[in-house]
């Protein structure tokens, strides 16, 4: 997309909800104009609570409803588990899949790659291997010609402005996560949500006040830190970051909440979904994209 649109952190299943990216693609020399669709999804893996089994859905909703599937490893680690329930899903799906060896940038010998592209190719029958590094955008140009020429031809869904379908609301409660993410350890940072209750948009400022679930009062303790310094620097970081987003100064207010075994009610996992959280808004004066 060449900018962010999903959240980013070292924590497993950060991603919890479809993110859809819109790419418009020029006509360029043979290869004709294109708007592609990339759906994110949430990680692979075997869910033991509300929210995991609600990420799958996600997951698997996804699979349902797209053209070709880009399954995508990382070749400096062996193969998980996860790897291979990830891989088991794709051929299940039925629908062409290319597999994408990311992170090529950090192998010191890259005649390293045979061994995995074999090893792959014994596994599935992939449409295209492309090896690439998204940090470094080695093989992206490849990869985007590779899928438009993979991809059936269909009207626009989108107009040429918008770059994805997540509303301005919904990502500035996924900025707070990631800082939540990022500054905390042990437990705190899965057994947290973030919810925006206060979303005002106006030319110069907006106003956002959100509130930070959490499970446990000793959480709440580690996200609110001596003094609030913990929760102030959570909320810092988080506004500058809106405000690069939304291009106004933004007045953030932000609470920790309590709410014991929230990742196993169906009622509150539930609420997290944004699309659900449209439905209960009236009057709400977010955008609806970038």
């Amino acid at each position: 997309m060449g900018e962010r649109l999903a959240i980013i952190s070292p924590k497993p299943q950060t991603t919890r909800n479809r993110i859809q990216g819109i790419v418009h693609v020029p006509k360029q020399g043979k290869r004709p104009g294109a708007q592609v669709i990339l759906i994110d999804t949430p990680g692979v893996h075997k869910p033991d609570s509300s929210l995991g089994r609600k990420m799958m859905i996600e997951v698997r909703e996804a699979l349902e409803g797209c053209d070709l599937i880009l399954l995508i490893v990382d070749v400096n680690k062996r193969l998980s588990p996860e790897d291979n329930f990830a891989l088991k899903l794709a051929q299940q799906a039925g629908t062409p899949v290319f597999l994408l060896l990311n992170k090529i940038d950090l192998l010191r010998d890259k005649k390293a790659l045979l061994p995995i592209i074999e090893e792959f190719r014994q596994r599935h029958e992939f449409k295209e291997i492309i090896p690439l590094s998204a940090l470094k955008k080695q093989g992206l140009d490849l990869l985007l010609e590779k899928v438009v020429n993979a991809l059936p031809t269909g009207p626009k869904y989108f107009p040429e402005h918008q770059t994805t379908d997540q509303p301005a609301r919904f990502m500035a409660a996924e900025i707070i996560r990631e800082r939540v993410l990022l500054e905390t350890m042990e437990e705190v940072p899965h057994a947290t949500s973030v919810i925006v209750e206060q979303f005002e948009e106006g030319p110069k400022l907006t106003r956002i006040a959100a509130a930070i679930f959490c499970e446990r009062e000793g959480q709440k303790a580690i996200l609110v830190g001596k003094g609030g310094q913990m929760l102030k620097k959570i909320g810092t970081a988080a506004r500058l970051n809106m405000e690069r987003m939304l291009q106004t100064k933004v007045f953030l207010e932000l609470f920790v909440k309590v709410q014991p075994g929230w990742r196993n009610s169906r009622s509150v996992v539930d609420e997290l979904d944004w699309r659900r959280q449209l439905e209960g808004l009236t009057g709400t004066s977010g955008r609806q994209s970038r």
